[in-house]
């Protein structure tokens, strides 16, 4: 062990059982201990919520939403799909329209998102086909057409499988309201029912033929967009890259599934740095505490620093020895946090410690996710304050004058 380390570790101790200043070690310690602990706990639960979120929402939309800038929507581009249908990181496509429509069943009437999309097996939108959990996914249909609706929506309108639903087009309802002619309607079969687990999906959407959505909501021949999946979600930005430059184009624009949601990760976000931020705080004040302990410790140490100098001990070592005990005081501090707070972590995903209703959440326990990351950059953090905050103390250390100490200590 060298010089520096063996005085630095001994400065550590008190010669007597406990004293101020070994109290005020210990509570930074504590501090740097709880603060280290508190951040790993708080950010893997917001990274659980997080990842929770993104796999609700990725399971069901598209990765790559291609929409009209204009409410009549563009007629189809054939080159556009045939430029989809050969790219290797496109699993699946499909051509839609939407608006807003009421449909009636049981004596029940609800106002619905009406969605027509493409009744072909290689155009199947793969996020609605994998959250079927009654029926199929096959709006294909010899004679009355099919739909697939959300559980919360069957619930409400009383149906299952095999049931009908009648979907009236909005144009038709104001006709109807003025006395005009007889609203524009179409019956449908429920083929299948689906659950996303979002209350807003569930509850409101109905997935059509493409053909009999144009009618009702009187596109023509025309198309809203293009929903997209890809094979590997890390490939979005690069397929909307690649989209934007082979078509340019001022009819319609590209979306990638974080700017559907843009507004809910950009809060997710805020939310998480206010909390990193509150909760460093219990950092930055054990670093207050290791200043003042190692301030102490120059002032209660000054004959044996003057001693050292005169020994020939040079400022540079004489640095060295107090910015370690920072260190020390910061290592230990996060070695004994990184033990609680990925015990914690631990302890909540194998015993599901902190449990909720499910029933009234989607999950059972709070959501936790160790980012490995965010765990070093946490214990990075709170070294670098250590020695920070080590730093001062150690300057003054230097600037004492050896014959000043020895003569007047």
């Amino acid at each position: 062990m060298s010089l520096e380390r063996l005085i630095a570790f001994r400065y550590l101790k008190s010669k007597h059982k406990i004293n101020f200043i070994t109290v005020i070690s210990l509570l930074s310690i504590i501090g740097i201990t709880v603060g280290v602990a508190a951040l790993i706990i708080v950010l893997s639960v917001f990274n659980g919520f997080g990842s929770l979120v993104t796999e609700i929402l990725i399971s069901f939309d598209p990765h790559l939403k291609i929409e009209s800038n204009y409410a009549e929507g563009f007629l189809p581009d054939k080159k556009l799909e045939n430029w989809l249908e050969s790219n290797e990181n496109v699993q699946s496509f499909s051509p839609f329209v939407n608006g807003k429509c009421v449909v009636y069943s049981n004596k029940v009437i609800r106002i619905i998102n009406l969605y027509g999309i493409s009744e072909s097996k290689k155009h199947e939108i793969g996020g609605l086909k994998q959250n079927i959990i009654s029926g199929e996914y096959n709006l294909h249909s010899d004679f009355i057409p099919k739909a697939l609706i959300g559980l919360s929506l069957a619930t409400r309108l009383q149906v299952s499988v095999g049931d009908t639903i009648v979907v009236v087009s909005p144009d038709g309802i104001e006709n109807l309201l003025a006395g005009l002619s007889v609203p524009s309607y179409q019956t449908f079969v429920v083929g299948g029912i689906y659950n996303t687990h979002n209350k807003d999906i569930d509850a409101f959407n109905v997935y059509v033929p493409l053909s009999f959505a144009q009618r009702l909501l009187n596109y023509g021949n025309n198309i809203f967009g293009y929903e997209i999946r890809l094979k590997n979600i890390n490939r979005t930005n690069s397929v909307k890259s690649a989209l934007e430059k082979n078509f340019e184009n001022k009819i319609y624009s590209i979306k990638t599934w974080f700017d559907l949601h843009k507004d809910l990760y950009s809060v997710m976000l805020i939310e998480r740095w206010t909390a990193y931020v509150i909760l460093s705080l219990i950092i930055a004040v054990a670093t207050f505490s290791i200043f003042s302990s190692l301030l102490m410790t120059v002032l209660e140490k000054k004959r044996d620093i003057g001693i050292l100098k005169a020994m020939g001990l040079q400022n540079k070592s004489l640095l060295k020895i107090f910015l370690l005990e920072g260190i020390i005081i910061g290592v230990i501090g996060s070695i004994l946090g990184l033990i609680v707070g990925l015990g914690v972590c631990f302890l909540q995903l194998k015993y599901k410690i902190y449990s909720l209703d499910p029933t009234v959440y989607i999950i059972d326990a709070l959501p936790i996710k160790i980012e490995w990351l965010d765990v070093f950059l946490i214990v990075v953090m709170a070294i670098f304050l250590s020695t920070f905050a080590a730093y001062f103390p150690a300057k003054r250390a230097t600037k004492l004058n050896p014959i000043e100490a020895i003569r007047w200590e």
